[in-house]
């Protein structure tokens, strides 16, 4: 796999947060790589709150992490 996240720096909170989404997809890519496989599923947890506030908390999660590694962009 190729090098892809060189750094958690970001100019902006808003940057910080849309790489924390970028995480969570990049981490479903990895854990999931059949894109086939993501698309049948889509739909089951599309529609599931439960899934929908799992997936909330991931990026959360990274965006945590990302605030962090910006010293909170102090």
């Amino acid at each position: 796999m190729a090098d892809w996240l060189t750094s958690l720096k970001t100019k902006t909170p808003q940057e910080g947060f849309e790489l924390a989404i970028t995480l969570a997809r990049k981490g479903v890519g990895y854990t999931q790589p059949s894109e086939n496989i993501r698309k049948k599923l889509r739909p089951k947890y599309a529609r599931n709150p439960d899934s929908l506030t799992m997936a909330s908390q991931v990026i959360a999660t990274h965006f945590q992490t990302v605030a962090a590694a910006n010293n909170y962009w102090r």
